[in-house]
């Protein structure tokens, strides 16, 4: 193939910082599956990209796709551990899968990663005893 041709087609592409934002404007204005679609490209661009994830995550969760949402946040940890926006956001998709006891645990780990956090502090609490450890 003619490198100018490939030059060409390159340049009408978006990058994956380009889908990034598309899709953050995207989940600014509410429009959460249409988010997705484009937070997938820009995974698939720059797959490992925490930001990417985070927002794509964001995404499934707000279009009602607990599970996805959910996968995606683990992605998250394995590249930060210590994500604890990604421990809530795991802990409140696992809620929605009903897997109150394993939300607890995320939502716990999230408080103590950022104790100062109500958001966290407050999603816990609502979990109610469902969210205790087994003794």
């Amino acid at each position: 193939m003619d490198d100018r041709l490939r030059d060409d087609d390159a340049e009408g592409r978006e990058t994956a910082y380009d889908l990034l934002q598309r899709g953050q404007a995207l989940l600014a204005s509410r429009h959460h599956a249409q988010a997705a679609i484009v937070l997938e490209r820009a995974d698939r661009l720059e797959p490992g990209k925490a930001s990417i994830l985070e927002a794509l995550g964001r995404a499934y969760f707000n279009s009602g796709q607990p599970e996805p949402a959910r996968a995606t946040f683990e992605r998250v940890l394995e590249i930060d551990p210590s994500a604890d926006y990604a421990h809530y956001a795991i802990g409140q998709s696992l809620k929605r899968l009903g897997r109150h006891q394993e939300a607890g645990t995320h939502l716990r780990m999230a408080c103590a990663l950022s104790p100062d956090s109500a958001l966290y502090r407050d999603a816990l609490a609502r979990l109610g005893p469902a969210a205790e450890p087994k003794r």
